[in-house]
């Protein structure tokens, strides 16, 4: 079985997560922001992993310390799941659309941690969430799974975007993550 747990605390958040990635879509999340909860729901079930998140922090400050440290510990997880990512696929891709939204996704599994995003939102928040964090969150995760990934989003509905682009990212790790067979899908020999 594929599957890791990560735990880090700092003065800041206070962050558990276990990740496998032989699952069945079921998630398990408390973070304290409610849309946080049900992006990372819609990452889980549509990604097939079975995802526990229990993460708590400063969040009379602001979220941005509790979600980028979630993004952290979750890019922690993929890569120690993963191990040396024998016969995965490696690429993944996706296009989800959500009513007017469409999210489209490549990631690389490859071991370069980079990010591309074109996403733009109307409202700074969707409930609790600040909608500048989406990137900052895509980024702390590519950065700790060592992932390349580029996103783009367009649409009218902040909620719509930001869901299709969960949802696209999980939908594309899904691909990449799967064995399809024994080696190291590399020149180098090495991900």
């Amino acid at each position: 079985m594929r599957k890791a747990e990560i735990s880090r605390k700092t003065s800041e958040t206070d962050i558990m997560i276990e990740l496998n990635l032989e699952g069945k879509g079921i998630a398990n999340i408390t973070t304290g922001i409610g849309f946080f909860d049900h992006m990372l729901t819609a990452f889980t079930k549509h990604g097939n992993f079975d995802l526990t998140v229990k993460a708590t922090g400063d969040l009379i400050v602001d979220d941005h310390h509790l979600i980028e440290d979630t993004g952290i510990v979750l890019g922690q997880v993929i890569s120690k799941a993963l191990g040396e990512k024998a016969g995965i696929a490696r690429f993944g891709e996706a296009r989800i659309p959500m009513d007017e939204a469409l999210a489209t996704v490549a990631l690389d599994l490859g071991g370069r941690s980079y990010m591309v995003m074109d996403a733009d939102f109307r409202a700074p928040k969707v409930g609790e969430f600040s909608t500048q964090m989406v990137e900052h969150f895509f980024e702390a995760v590519a950065q700790n799974s060592k992932m390349n990934l580029h996103a783009h989003v367009y649409g009218e509905n902040d909620h719509h975007k930001i869901e299709a682009l969960f949802k696209a990212v999980a939908y594309a790790l899904r691909r990449a993550v799967v064995v399809e067979g024994e080696g190291i899908k590399s020149t180098k020999g090495v991900l």
